[in-house]
C-alpha cells in the first residue's frame, strides 16, 4: 500500500481521466478528479443525437468495468455517458465537479500547484491532464466569415436534422464528424446536402463480414508506415468504390502516413451510398463567404440555408501548460502516456492521441501505465 500526503490530482473527467483515476485507486494511489463542468463525460454530452462509437463495445472498455452486453455492439451516445457514470460511481472516484484548473505550476518543494477557478491552489504529488482531444472546437478564420448573413455553427452545436429537414445545408469537413452529420441531414429530411472537401479521406468499412476495421487497426499498429499503405490500397480497392466520378478521388497519401499526421480514416456509416446515389454532393472545399453566398476553391459560388463546420478541434492546452516547454508547435504534448517530460516529472497526459486502433482503448492501456509509473515514484508506507 503507497500513501502520500498530497493527491494525484487528474484534471478531467472524461474517459481517459476516470479512467487514469480508476487505475491510480486500484495501486491504491489517491486521486482526486477536477471537472470544470457539473458532470463526467462532458464532451459525450455535447454531441450529435445520431454519434456511435466506431470502436466495438468489448475493445472500448475502461479499466476494471465491462461494458453491457445490452449496449450492443456500437455503443450509442447516450450508452457511453451511462457508462461513464457507472464507471465513476462503481470505481468510488473522488470527483470534484464544477472547478477548472486554468495552470499547472512546479511546486517549489517538488509536486506540483494547481490554479483553479475561485482562487483555489491545489498541491499535487503528480499531474495527469486529461482535458480530451475534442476541447476546443476549431472554426476556420475564412475571408467574411464574421459577415456571413446565414446560419453558421461548429459541429459540436449539431444535434439532429430536424430542424434543417427541407433546407439546403452545407456540411464543410470530411472527417468522420462530417461525414456522419452528412448522412443524418440527408435521412431526416435536408432537400439538399454538400460536402466540402478539401483532402480526399480514406474511406473504410467499420466492419467486413463480422470482423471490425479497429481490430485491423490494432493488427496493423507496429507495422512499417510504407507497408501498411501498400496493404491499405489493396483492401480499398476489394471494399470500397472508386468515387472519383462523384467528386470524391481515392486519396493521394497512403493510409498509414496520413494517420502519423493525425488524420484517421473516415469509417463508413452511409457516406457511400449517399455519395453513390446523388444524395450527399461532394463540392470543392470553403475559400471565403460573401454575404449569403459560400466562395468554393474551385471558384463557385453557393448559397445554402446553413453551413455546419466539421473543422475539428483544437486541444487548447497553451494556458494550462504551455508554459513548461511541453507542448509541440502544434500544440500537442510532447509525451503521452507513462512517459513523463524531462523537464517537467510527473506531468502525464492521456487522451491526446486519435489511433485507428481505438481512442478507448489506447486511453484504458495508458490508465495502467500511468498508475504503474506513478505508483513506482511513490515512497513505500
Amino acid at each position: 500500500m503507497t500513501t502520500q500526503p498530497r493527491p494525484v490530482y487528474v484534471i478531467g473527467a472524461g474517459p481517459g481521466g476516470l479512467a487514469a483515476a480508476a487505475a491510480l485507486r486500484a495501486r491504491g494511489v489517491r486521486a482526486v478528479v477536477v471537472e470544470k463542468s457539473d458532470a463526467v463525460g462532458a464532451s459525450w454530452r455535447r454531441h450529435y443525437d445520431r454519434l456511435r462509437l466506431h470502436t466495438t463495445r468489448r475493445l472500448s472498455a475502461l479499466p476494471g468495468l465491462a461494458m453491457p452486453r445490452r449496449f450492443g455492439r456500437w455503443v450509442s451516445r447516450d450508452d457511453v455517458v451511462r457508462y461513464l457514470e457507472k464507471y465513476a460511481e462503481y470505481h468510488e472516484l473522488e470527483l470534484v465537479t464544477g472547478v477548472e484548473v486554468t495552470r499547472v505550476e512546479p511546486a517549489p518543494e517538488g509536486g506540483w500547484t494547481l490554479h483553479a477557478t475561485g482562487g483555489r491552489i491545489l498541491n499535487a504529488t503528480a499531474v495527469v491532464v486529461a482535458t480530451g482531444y475534442n476541447h476546443t472546437p476549431a472554426l476556420p478564420d475564412w475571408p467574411g466569415r464574421e459577415a456571413y448573413t446565414r446560419p453558421l455553427l461548429h459541429a459540436r452545436d449539431y444535434r439532429t436534422p430536424q430542424p434543417y429537414a427541407g433546407q439546403d445545408v452545407l456540411v464543410v469537413g470530411v472527417g468522420n464528424t462530417g461525414a456522419e452529420i452528412a448522412v443524418d441531414l440527408v435521412e431526416g429530411g435536408a432537400a439538399r446536402v454538400r460536402l466540402a472537401v478539401r483532402t480526399a479521406p480514406h474511406l473504410v468499412r467499420r466492419s467486413t463480414a463480422g470482423w471490425p476495421a479497429q481490430r485491423t487497426g490494432i493488427l496493423v499498429r507496429r507495422l512499417p508506415v510504407k507497408l501498411v499503405d501498400r496493404l491499405s490500397v489493396a483492401v480499398a480497392r476489394v471494399s470500397v468504390p472508386d468515387l472519383s466520378a462523384y467528386g470524391l478521388p481515392r486519396p493521394a497519401t497512403g493510409l498509414y502516413s496520413r494517420v502519423t499526421e493525425g488524420a484517421i480514416p473516415v469509417q463508413d456509416v452511409g457516406l457511400i451510398d449517399a455519395v453513390r446515389s446523388g444524395r450527399v454532393e461532394p463540392v470543392a472545399a470553403v475559400e471565403a463567404f460573401d454575404g449569403a453566398e459560400v466562395v468554393l476553391a474551385d471558384g463557385s459560388r453557393i448559397s445554402p440555408d446553413a453551413v455546419i463546420a466539421a473543422t475539428g478541434y483544437r486541444r487548447a492546452l497553451e494556458d494550462l501548460v504551455g508554459h513548461l516547454g511541453v507542448l509541440d508547435e502544434r500544440g500537442r504534448p510532447r509525451t503521452h502516456g507513462a512517459r513523463t517530460p524531462e523537464q517537467a516529472p510527473g506531468l502525464y497526459f492521456t487522451g491526446f492521441t486519435n489511433p485507428i486502433s481505438g481512442m478507448f482503448r489506447e486511453m484504458a492501456l495508458d490508465a495502467e501505465k500511468i498508475a504503474k509509473a506513478v505508483a513506482a515514484r511513490l515512497p513505500e508506507a
